[in-house]
């Protein structure tokens, strides 16, 4: 079908909705009745949750993707080899976790009991990298002097300074403000910081915009039960993913995600037809179900894995299926979000954002 402005123009009757409507119809050709029909469908199962049409792509502002001109190196050899471990809990935690960890740097860890800090410590010691540690929100000040931020199985608001009297966002005099964190964590990605997403991060800050466009343009919904599946390796030339399996066995939540992740470079899934039960409340992935990407955000580097749930999955000598391998990607996925290896690499059947992709097609 064609549509003659001049036609349009003659017809002094035609109202502003109709235009609207006509107009529509020029830009979006026959895929706008084509989606419109997919909607009308509330069968979770012919809806694709990994459309951004439907789950959402949202504009955060910032120069985010896989191109690498989106980078700042702006500190440079300014940064030391080291990164800060954050694991601030301001509502759910983690038992892998351990009890919270009093105020100040690097606090006294249990490490029968704090086993994600004390195993990260010891994979990257191993890696030649130093490992500050804190749940002290007034700790996450001027961070250039770390290659990375690793956020590990943090909750809720966990870079909201609570102590800070007055009514939440009130405008507080001196350097204690109660978002200084936020301000502090966007700066230093700005300035080239490199971030690190573990497992429950996705359960952090969900009203701040900025941190789920960090994410990926991700948030966690819900899970299905703590169980058994298999991680499908989809870019075996990242630094985080090669030479790993193409697929193995490993045990999690598999998070289900809203909004779904665009414009970043999917590096594993789960295969859901490995799962015994697929989802809870949110109906689940089926086709793609994506659980570590990367991608460069705002100035810096951000890679990211809902994955790590369980104790078992970050000790050495574990016997849980897959916890070699896990360790492995992760720390892979922090050198290459510090810049000691090359970061977010395509592989060999690349697929950036292959739904969006695809959706731009259908607009076509």
């Amino acid at each position: 079908m064609t549509f003659n402005v001049k036609d349009i123009n003659s017809k002094p009757e035609m109202t502003g909705k109709a235009l609207l409507a006509v107009s529509a119809a020029v830009l979006w050709g026959i895929s706008a009745p084509v989606f419109a029909d997919s909607r009308q469908d509330n069968d979770s199962d012919s809806v694709d949750l990994t459309d951004s049409r439907i789950s959402g792509d949202f504009d955060y502002g910032v120069c985010r993707g896989t191109d690498p001109k989106c980078y700042h190196d702006w500190v440079g050899a300014g940064r030391q080899n080291k990164v800060l471990v954050y694991t601030r809990t301001a509502g759910p935690r983690h038992a892998n976790l351990g009890p919270a960890l009093p105020a100040g740097l690097n606090p006294p860890l249990d490490p029968a009991r704090h086993i994600v800090q004390t195993n990260l410590i010891r994979l990257l010691n191993a890696e030649g990298i130093a490992v500050d540690w804190t749940e002290d929100v007034t700790r996450v000040s001027n961070l250039n002097s770390y290659k990375a931020v690793i956020f590990a199985s943090t909750s809720r608001d966990a870079l909201w300074n609570h102590s800070v009297g007055g009514q939440v966002g009130q405008n507080l005099t001196g350097n204690y403000q109660q978002d200084a964190a936020r301000t502090a964590l966007r700066q230093y990605m700005r300035a080239g910081g490199g971030f690190v997403a573990i497992h429950n991060a996705f359960g952090t800050e969900y009203n701040w915009q900025y941190y789920e466009g960090l994410l990926g343009n991700a948030n966690y919904y819900d899970h299905g039960a703590f169980q058994p599946g298999v991680v499908q390796i989809i870019n075996d030339r990242d630094v985080s993913t090669a030479g790993l399996p193409a697929r193995w066995d490993f045990s999690d939540e598999w998070y289900n995600l809203v909004p779904f992740p665009t414009k970043v470079r999917f590096l594993a899934l789960v295969d859901e037809n490995s799962l015994a039960t697929k989802h809870s409340v949110h109906p689940g992935f089926p086709k793609f179900h994506p659980v570590a990407w990367c991608q460069y955000y705002d100035g810096g580097r951000a890679w990211v894995t809902t994955l790590g749930h369980i104790n078992t999955a970050f000790t050495a000598s574990s016997a849980l299926p897959g916890a070699a391998e896990f360790q492995k990607m992760i720390v892979g996925g922090i050198k290459s979000a510090m810049g000691l290896e090359p970061f977010c690499q395509p592989g060999s059947h690349d697929r950036d954002n292959d739904h969006d992709h695809d959706h731009d097609r259908d607009r076509r």
